[in-house]
């Protein structure tokens, strides 16, 4: 009988996104992507589907712009040495994916599949949100003489982040094994850290 939003203050603009929002995300948090649904997400947020369509083409652009209001921001890890800094980074990262929100983000990498725009989407919010700690941790590395200033490189910087993440995409592991982490840093990400130094004159 009648829309969901019967009976409620209508919203509009912002006001109506942001219980939008809010409604997918705790779906999200309750039922995992596999059970969203736009119906769920009307009913809970007080609207009607066509006000989510006008918005979010499909349910996985919606669960994507609800996950990243889930996702928190940490500060990079500061332990006086780069080997340090970098394996407490990816081993926070690795705790994440592997909890109940980080169950969701692999969902939602798997259903993006390989529609790049929705990748970047999903990966930190922006490149750049997602090379700042890295180029803090490189920074500081720098500072302290552990590293050329050559090495300050968005991509030089997230590789060891890449790498992880391809452990949960590609091989759909719940978790990556500590000695995996360990060889990240010390087979793939110091060498090439320590590698690039400037030029000879």
């Amino acid at each position: 009988m009648g829309s969901s939003g019967a009976g409620q203050t209508r919203r509009r603009g912002a006001a109506l996104e942001d219980a939008i929002l809010r409604a997918a995300a705790d779906e999200l948090t309750e039922a995992g992507f596999a059970r969203l649904t736009m119906d769920k997400v009307a009913i809970r947020a007080g609207t009607n589907k066509n006000a989510i369509y006008r918005r979010w083409p499909n349910r996985l652009t919606l669960a994507i712009a609800a996950y990243r209001r889930l996702a928190t921001t940490v500060q990079p890890p500061d332990t006086g040495s780069l080997r340090g800094d970098v394996l407490e980074w990816l081993r926070q990262a690795n705790r994440y994916w592997s909890s109940p929100q980080g169950a969701i983000l692999r969902e939602l990498f798997a259903a993006a599949g390989g529609a790049t725009e929705l990748l970047a989407q999903l990966q930190e919010q922006s490149g750049d949100a997602a090379a700042a700690p890295w180029l803090t941790i490189l920074g500081r590395a720098i500072a302290r003489g552990e590293a050329s200033p050559e090495a300050l490189h968005p991509r030089v910087a997230t590789v060891a982040m890449t790498l992880l993440r391809n452990e949960f995409v590609v091989r759909g592991a719940p978790t990556a094994p500590d000695e995996v982490l360990v060889e990240i840093v010390d087979e793939v990400y110091l060498p090439l850290v320590r590698g690039r130094s400037a030029p000879p004159a």
